[in-house]
């Protein structure tokens, strides 16, 4: 069979417009998820996250490839929720108060005992620092407004304001965590052309 791109079937949630804000009802879905704090730029716990949540991805990857249903699939990118006790730490720029949850959502065929066994043998090759923070749950946001922004993460302002400004306009209001996904390899990528869904649920 050939190899599944869930970005493409879920492309509503992982590829909206970057011109205008939409709407979009998203289901419950299952996540590998670490929670931290601090700077994503310069935390270790942030980078130690990362290490952790992809390698344990990419063995459930190929634990379902070499399993008996022989199912290919392409690893979901990076996805994070922001947020801080006091909001205005992000209005002023204080990211060493910024707290975050970097996760990366797992196909539905992907079970609790599959991840089990995924993480034990990352224990046993790799043991990344990270790896005993990380959990697996199933994250319901509901109805969420959302935009593509396609520029480096310090100029997302607009962007997120865009996002606000219709949640209003609607007659509704924020609620639940500031989502961020990202679609692009920033290590190889001009920050110029780094794409990332901006999302925020609404009720």
């Amino acid at each position: 069979m050939g190899k599944l791109d869930l970005k493409k079937e879920l492309a509503e949630l992982y590829r909206p417009p970057s011109r205008q804000v939409v709407d979009v009802d998203v289901p419950s879905m299952n996540f590998l998820m670490i929670d931290g704090r601090g700077d994503p730029n310069t935390a270790q716990a942030y980078s130690d996250a990362i290490e952790a949540l992809y390698a344990v991805s990419y063995t459930l990857k190929f634990a379902v490839k070499k399993g008996p249903d022989e199912i290919d699939y392409g690893v979901m990118p990076l996805e994070g929720l922001w947020w801080a006790d006091d909001m205005s730490a992000f209005v002023a720029g204080n990211r060493d108060a910024w707290q975050w949850t970097a996760m990366i959502m797992q196909p539905s065929f992907v079970t609790p005992e599959m991840v089990e066994a995924a993480t034990r043998e990352v224990a046993r090759k790799k043991n990344p620092t990270a790896l005993p923070l990380m959990r697996f749950e199933a994250f319901d946001e509901g109805l969420s407004a959302q935009i593509m922004h396609v520029g480096p993460f310090s100029a997302e302002g607009p962007n997120i304001e865009r996002v606000h400004a219709h949640i209003e306009e609607s007659g509704r209001t924020r609620f639940g965590k500031h989502h961020e996904i990202y679609l692009s390899d920033t290590r190889r990528a001009d920050p110029a052309k780094w794409k990332t869904v901006i999302r925020q649920p609404m009720r």
